[in-house]
């Protein structure tokens, strides 16, 4: 079974709920599964402050999971137009996987939420995509004949999916856009991921 890897940090439970729907248009390519997982907070403590396992949620990434996947599709809230601090922080500690180009042409997408319509979506969804390309990764992103591209008024963006969250609310409510888009998303990555597994087998 082809995987791809579905990485996100979220703090309000927005962005995850974007990788929940990454993660069925993952599955929804015969012969590939998903693997939603997560990153710890950064604390200025300097020692450890947070559980090896998380309380609830998908689990903490590994840098095993990586150098599994097939495919990888990651996810941020943004923070001032940038990816969050865990997800870089996480990311800064993948160079042993750079040096031995364990993500080297390996299928990539990104996808991010903001509270506001100017908040910074798509400069966000490019700093996830640097990492990337150091590693060597093909980056896919939405086209515009995904007809949710063109008539949403929420989230979206051709660089990746996004959601626009409404300020104040108690837990996150995507779009319809949103959601299509997001599954659109995955279903790229891991469509990619399984004509490369597919050449790497002949």
């Amino acid at each position: 079974m082809t995987e791809v890897l579905v990485l996100y940090y979220s703090r309000h439970g927005a962005t995850a709920e974007l990788a929940r729907h990454v993660a069925r248009g993952v599955e929804s390519v015969p012969g590939v599964s998903a693997r939603l997982r997560t990153v710890p907070p950064v604390s200025p403590d300097t020692e450890a402050s947070q559980p090896a396992v998380p309380q609830s949620g998908a689990p903490y990434a590994t840098h095993a999971d990586l150098t599994a996947c097939a495919g990888l599709v990651l996810g941020s809230p943004t923070r001032f137009g940038n990816m969050a601090a865990p997800l870089k922080y996480f990311l800064d500690g993948t160079s042993s996987l750079w040096l031995n180009g364990a993500l080297d042409r390996k299928p990539g997408g990104v996808f991010g939420s903001t509270s506001s319509m100017h908040g910074g979506q798509e400069s966000t969804l490019l700093t996830m995509m640097i990492p990337l390309l150091h590693h060597g990764m093909y980056l896919v992103g939405l086209p515009f004949t995904a007809p949710a591209l063109v008539r949403t008024r929420t989230g979206g963006s051709p660089y990746g999916a996004t959601h626009l969250a409404t300020q104040g609310a108690t837990e996150p409510k995507l779009s319809d856009d949103e959601r299509e888009l997001a599954q659109l998303l995955g279903r790229r990555v891991a469509e990619l991921a399984a004509a490369s597994a597919a050449l790497r087998d002949e």
